[in-house]
């Protein structure tokens, strides 16, 4: 899963990448890696692994990962070449869903680049510069499949049909995330990357003394607009999502609590991310190892074992299915079969969040 973290300079995006960077050094089995000086690698949390392990002894935790990419740059003109304007578009087009990060703060100290705080404004200022981008995608593919339609080519003539639909919906102002295609219009669309596609988790970075307080004006703000685009509102101190990532875990416990939290921003954002996207995870354990796999929710049992290897899939016969908590109140692999909680699944099977289990495959 990759997440771009988007934001005007000064409202708290880089503080808070800098936050998840020191995450992921912490983490022993899934260390942070630079792949490139804005992209950083973190493991999951998930307290299921680690009771597992105890349960089977196992030698290692493999926890599921994501990715998160802080898309610098973004200032108004970006898509005109501003700032680092097309690069900061280009890494944003890889990305799976955009948390878009808004400041709701107000400080003297930290000039804000419109020089007055307004999050529906900044809003607004992405939103246009990622439309204007799609509008000069779609403008240069109805240059390109013009030629092809006044040929006689049904197929270019129906992609046209659609660009023009898409091209009128974004000089609208509307987001093409947030308008009705038929299943067979997404696909074709889902092939030209549109940055207006993406789906939007916002975080509202506070100041410190607001974390656990009632929401200020701007933050209601913030809600009020996301509730019309059926998206989430996360707050988030930023400053102290950066002083949370230096603490080993029972450090971090302590900390939360003394700020009545229970769990961090970051661990927040993973979450809605995961819900955003529609993932799941399951588990395979036993005493070498025990390992997260994510997957896309619907998905069945022998796609869900090709996660592991093709051959898996290729050579599906069943799967052994233990919900995580069954298995967990069991206390073991054999108890679990005494008690019936354990289920012979074959090819239909339709995988659950916190299925534990092991495929039978022969190739």
């Amino acid at each position: 899963m990759k997440i771009g973290i988007v934001g005007l300079p000064n409202v708290g995006k880089s503080t808070l990448f800098n936050a998840i960077t020191k995450a992921g050094a912490q983490s022993a089995n899934y260390p942070f890696c630079t792949i490139e000086p804005n992209v950083g690698v973190v493991s999951v949390p998930d307290e299921r692994l680690d009771k597992l392990a105890s349960l089977y002894n196992s030698q290692k935790v493999i926890p599921t990962a994501i990715e998160f990419f802080d898309i610098a740059g973004l200032v108004k003109g970006a898509s005109k070449g501003e700032g680092l304007g097309n690069k900061f578009l280009a890494h944003i087009r890889e990305v799976d869903a955009i948390a878009h990060v808004v400041r709701c703060f107000e400080d003297t100290n930290i000039i804000h680049v419109e020089g007055k705080i307004g999050p529906l404004r900044d809003i607004e200022t992405i939103n246009l510069e990622l439309a204007f981008a799609d509008i000069e995608v779609i403008e240069r593919r109805i240059q390109r499949t013009s030629k092809n339609a006044r040929s006689g080519s049904k197929n270019d003539t129906a992609e046209l049909t659609i660009l023009e639909k898409v091209k009128n919906i974004l000089e609208e102002g509307k987001f093409a995330s947030r308008v009705y295609f038929t299943d067979e219009e997404w696909e074709f669309i889902k092939t030209l990357q549109l940055l207006t596609t993406k789906p939007v988790l916002y975080i509202a970075n506070v100041a410190e003394e607001e974390l656990g307080e009632e929401d200020n004006d701007l933050v209601e703000e913030l809600k009020t607009h996301a509730n019309k685009e059926d998206a989430e509102v996360i707050k988030i101190c930023a400053k102290i999502e950066e002083e949370i990532s230096q603490l080993d875990n029972e450090e971090k416990e302590e900390f939360l609590s003394e700020l009545g939290l229970s769990e961090s921003g970051l661990d927040k954002v993973i979450k809605s991310g995961y819900i955003l996207l529609g993932l799941i995870t399951y588990i395979t354990a036993g005493p070498k190892e025990v390992r997260a796999w994510t997957i896309t929710e619907g998905t069945k049992a022998p796609q869900a074992a090709g996660k592991i290897h093709t051959d898996f899939e290729r050579g599906f016969i069943r799967a052994e299915i233990t919900p995580f908590d069954r298995l967990l109140e069991a206390g073991s692999d054999v108890k679990s079969k005494e008690l019936g909680w354990t289920r012979i699944e074959g090819k239909d099977y339709v995988v659950k969040d916190g299925d534990v289990i092991l495929f039978r495959f022969n190739v």
